[in-house]
Parts: C-alpha cells; structure tokens; sequence
C-alpha cells in the first residue's frame, strides 16, 4: 500500500474482496468476476490477485506485466501440478496429471482485462457447473481453460512463493512475508478441549496412531465412539455409528461443549479419528482471533456458491469453534436432519443462517500430503492432514507436523499462518 501512493502515475486500485458484496461466493473469485468486469473492465489492463501473505514489489510487477500484451487473453501465475491424480481434484488428467497446470495462489495471479471481460458474460450467462468448490486455485484455472477453448496457466518466473529477504528473490515480483504467525503469545493447552470421533472398528486401527504422535499435547481430550472402551478410554454419546456423515456424533459433542460436563474451554477443537494435527501450530494460529467472537475456523469449502449457497469447513482436517460460536449454533436450533447427514456441511448452513463467517486457514487439510502439489506445500508449515489410506500415518506426522521437525525459513518454508474471511 506504501508503495502504491508513492507511485508517480495514477496507482493500481486495491481491493479487499470480502468488502466487494455481500454475496457469499465472492471468496470463489469466480462470482466476482462481473463485478469486477463492470467496475474494472473499461479503464484497467489487469486484475491481480494476491493473498494476504503475498509481499509485492509493484515497480517490478508493473515491469513484468508490461512484458504481454494487454489486448490479448492472458492468464498468468507460477504454476503448480499434480504428480499424481488426486481426490481434492476429482482425479482429473488421470492419465497425466502433471499436465494441467494450475497457480498457486501465494504468488500472485493475473488475468488480462480481455479474459475478465469474457469470463465474466460466462458467468452471467452460463451457470456454474459444479455444485462444490473444493480447490479454488484448480477449479478456476480449469474454469478458464475450458476444455482447451480459453488460455492456459502462463508461467512467470517473477511471481515467486521465497521468503521475503531471500537471496533467491532478486529477480522476483512477488515474495512472502516470513513473520511468525504469532498475533500474541500462543493460547494455553488449557484452553482448547479436543473432541475426536471414533467408532469401534477403528479402536484398534486408527486411535494408537494418535496416542503415538499428538495425544500427548491435548491438555484435555475425549474419545467419542459407538462403544465404550475403557481402554482407551472412549465415551459412548448414544448416537449409533454412521458410515458417513456422523452429524448425530458432532452435534452431541457441541451439546457435551457447553453442557458444563466437561471443562469449560475458549476453544473446541473437533477432529476425526484419522487427522493428524500439530496442536502447538494451532496454539500459535489461534492467538489471531478473540475466543469471545464466534470464531469458526478451518479449511473452507463451498456448496453451491453461484446460486446462494454456503461456505463450511471441511471436518477430516480439524473444525476449530470458540465457545460463543458453539453457543449461537446451539441456541439458533440447528441440528441434524438426520444422524449420517454431513456434519460439517450442515455446520455450514446453520452458520450462513446465522449469519457468521467461516474463517479459512490453508495450513489445515481434508486430504494427505500426497494429494498437493509439492511446491504448494513447500511454502506452508502445515497444522493438519488427513487420512491413513495408502500412507505410514506416524511418519506422515514425524516429517510434517512434529514440532521439533518444524520447518525453517532456510528449507523453503515460512512460516506465516494465512487467515482470510
């Protein structure tokens, strides 16, 4: 912003997209496209992204977009591919998925106002296609490639994901902010109360594999199953085991939260048997908001966004509820519509009726390390992953989320924790 009024000619408007509307959709960028195509499309070249961590040197940037030419369609970033087909990316390019490539968002993208024009009419004109939003950074670069009719990913060595400061980075445009996550000291173990859904089958399976990496973090810990196993020990809810879903489970353990049957914590932390979680990232994450707010907190999906529908938070990574968001879920009367129902996207309507934000953090993960782009990865220090299939879930945690594994600057990594509304 400094930058930008130093600027001799007129400077780039800046825009913060959650104040563009009201609209829900808007964080899917794909929805703001004809705002941005009506408000932009006639006295602007190109519409920049950025993420909150991204460091831009707008001199340099002015420079490298100079580089193309403005009449033309352009869609530039740095961009990333799969090595192998994923779920998050509904195993698209199965084939070869390294094919498709797709920008990561850290470093900055842009589309010329040409495309901006264009795509905009399309979504004006032609609904959405899919229901879901899951990956943004793929689902809008395949959006805009459409099946080969529109441009692909154009790689610019000058948007850069290095740390700011970094030798590597003279040539760069863009660069991240390697400040720690810290807003204040870290929240107390105290604080947090860690609720974990388990079922019998999985006693034996998936619940050593936490009481050998993070259990010993939890100050305070419950094990919530069909089957009371001492051994553990699990508590039985008296919601029967779903296959899927488990809302009947969830919305138990909101009412356990605040029934003053357990310690009364700031935060609620809920997670499935088979995340695998860094509680002392998320300690660090968590002094950026104010646990007497109703903080819902997470990795946000969407349902629906271009016809009214609803951001959540996707459960395999970990949801993270303040006390007061749990007590306005409950009071409001949300609940279940059945015990398999989607917990987490039931959540998510209850919590757009309500009018309350859900709060996206891209260091927590529905999937495994396996299934994102390593070089998106290679700029995170991750506080959670999910799923045991094909992986030695143990050393997944040693490698990404042991603390004293943690990743330095000096590895590629930094260490900033992004939020965003």
């Amino acid at each position: 912003m400094d930058q930008n009024k130093r600027q001799a000619k007129k400077p780039p408007v800046v825009l913060l997209s959650h104040t563009l509307s009201n609209h829900e959709g808007d964080w899917s960028i794909l929805p703001l496209l004809p705002n941005l195509s009506y408000s932009f499309g006639k006295n602007s070249s190109w519409i920049l992204f950025l993420e909150e961590e991204t460091n831009v040197k707008l001199t340099k940037l002015v420079q490298v977009l100079a580089k193309f030419n403005k009449k033309n369609e352009w869609f530039l970033g740095k961009p990333l591919h799969d090595e192998e087909s994923t779920i998050i990316h509904h195993y698209a390019f199965a084939e070869n998925p390294s094919i498709f490539k797709y920008p990561d968002f850290a470093a900055a993208w842009a589309v010329s106002t040409p495309l901006v024009v264009r795509l905009a009419n399309k979504v004006k004109n032609e609904p959405l296609k899919s229901d879901f939003t899951i990956d943004l950074k793929h689902e809008v670069a395949l959006y805009i490639w459409d099946n080969g009719n529109g441009p692909p990913l154009t790689a610019v060595p000058e948007l850069c994901t290095e740390p700011e400061g970094s030798h590597e980075t003279r040539h760069c445009a863009t660069t991240l902010r390697t400040e720690p996550a810290l807003c204040g000291e870290p929240v107390n173990k105290e604080d947090i109360f860690v609720a974990v859904k388990t079922c019998r089958k999985f006693h034996n399976k998936r619940v050593p594999v936490i009481k050998k990496t993070w259990e010993k973090d939890a100050f305070f810990l419950e094990y919530y199953s069909d089957y009371a196993d001492a051994s553990i020990p699990t508590i039985n809810l008296g919601v029967p085991n779903t296959e899927r879903g488990h809302c009947g489970k969830t919305f138990a353990i909101l009412q356990r939260f605040v029934s003053g049957v357990v310690p009364e914590t700031k935060w609620l932390l809920v997670v499935d048997d088979d995340t695998l979680i860094s509680l002392s990232r998320l300690q660090g994450l968590l002094s950026c908001y104010n646990p007497s707010e109703p903080v819902c907190l997470g990795e946000r999906y969407g349902y629906g966004l271009s016809q009214g529908g609803y951001s959540y938070i996707t459960g395999g990574g970990g949801m993270v509820f303040s006390r007061e968001a749990v007590v306005r879920l409950l009071d409001s009367g949300c609940k279940c519509y059945s015990n398999d129902a989607p917990d987490d996207m039931v959540l998510g309507m209850c919590l757009n009726a309500l009018d309350l934000p859900v709060t996206h953090s891209p260091l927590f993960h529905q999937a495994r390390p396996e299934d994102y782009a390593r070089d998106f990865l290679a700029h995170q220090v991750p506080i959670s992953f999910h799923k045991h299939w094909n992986i030695d879930p143990i050393a997944v945690y040693n490698k990404w989320l042991k603390e004293d594994l943690q990743a330095k600057a000096s590895d590629g990594l930094n260490e900033n924790a992004k939020t965003e509304l």
